[in-house]
């Protein structure tokens, strides 16, 4: 179960609710640090090329927040979850392979066994982050719950996990969120 791709000095896993923030986040650290130094990785970006391809679908549609991902979302969460019960590394091991940047910068950790697979592969250079709103946070941002999504695995694997190493509060406080980054920023700093 080796890393495939080069030797990370720091891995940041995040996670966090549908409107969260997690992709605000991670694109506000790597503006900040760069995308020469710090790579962000997106475990759902193989798992939708695999999903569009056999499927027949057009696969930049899936990556975007659009009507047309959300149309398809309940069966790829399905399929996704067929693959990884066959293969509980098979997403991570494709979003490494390649990366030579000293700092990842997973955006969407959803699963225990996703945290197990970077632990085991990249030990303590691997750290959690958990990313949240507030609900009515949420759905100024256009969240609304959905069954089947929103309390599937997908949505709820990481729920009692507890113990993450840094919690991002995105409430909605610019000012807050900044103070946070900053704090986040100087850590990964520390490991350059």
């Amino acid at each position: 179960m080796g890393p495939l791709g080069g030797a990370p000095r720091l891995v940041l896993l995040f996670s966090g609710k549908r409107k969260s923030g997690k992709d605000f986040v991670t694109e506000a650290l790597q503006s900040r640090l760069g995308a020469d130094v710090c790579a962000v990785l997106r475990l759902s970006s193989p798992l939708k090329e695999q999903y569009a391809q056999e499927h027949g679908l057009d696969f930049q549609r899936l990556l975007d927040a659009s009507t047309y991902k959300e149309a398809y979302r309940r069966d790829m969460i399905r399929w996704g979850e067929e693959k990884r019960q066959a293969d509980p590394g098979c997403f991570c091991r494709k979003i490494v392979e390649g990366v030579s940047q000293p700092i990842w910068l997973v955006s969407d950790t959803r699963r225990v066994s996703d945290i197990q697979w970077f632990r085991e592969a990249y030990g303590a250079v691997t750290q959690t982050v958990r990313v949240v709103a507030l609900e009515q946070s949420r759905q100024q941002r256009g969240w609304e719950f959905t069954p089947g999504v929103d309390d599937a695995e997908s949505e709820c694997g990481l729920d009692n996990f507890g113990g993450f190493d840094w919690v991002i509060e995105n409430h909605g406080d610019a000012q807050r969120l900044e103070e946070q980054l900053e704090s986040l920023i100087g850590f990964i700093r520390s490991r350059l």
